[in-house]
């Protein structure tokens, strides 16, 4: 999975195939037609609100695709502080890696495509972790 360049409908694609379901119930379900449907399959990105009828339909969570992408490729946030502003919205720690994200950074090293050094300057991954990972996931 590359999680740095996303193309949501073709990930959307292979899971309708995964799952076999029948097109009709999925035009009911979202309410439009099967041509729209297949223009959905070619778009590189959805609305939040049809990606989330997607994602209850086919009990696979998309969003979480691009929360990897956030955490493998957004800034780190340390040292960002707005003039000390409380927000409402909610607070979500950065620092935590899925299995997912883990596997896709172990192939990067066991493929060669990056060193270990590269990964842990690129991702913010400390070396404690990724040698943890590497004893423990392989």
């Amino acid at each position: 999975m590359n999680f740095k360049d996303i193309h949501i409908g073709t990930l959307i694609n292979q899971a309708v195939t995964e799952s076999g379901i029948e097109i009709s119930r999925i035009c009911n379900f979202l309410k439009c037609t099967e041509t729209e449907i297949e223009e959905m399959y070619q778009t590189k990105s959805l609305d939040t609100e049809i990606l989330l009828r997607w994602s209850k339909l086919l009990e696979y969570d998309f969003f979480r695709i691009y929360s990897q992408h956030l955490i493998l490729y957004a800034p780190p946030a340390v040292g960002k502080e707005k003039g000390n502003k409380k927000s409402t919205l909610p607070r979500f720690r950065k620092n935590i890696y899925t299995k997912e994200v883990i596997d896709f950074i172990l192939e990067q090293i066991e493929t060669g495509e990056m060193t270990k050094n590269e990964v842990m300057t690129r991702y913010n991954i400390p070396k404690t972790t990724l040698y943890k990972w590497i004893s423990k996931y392989k």
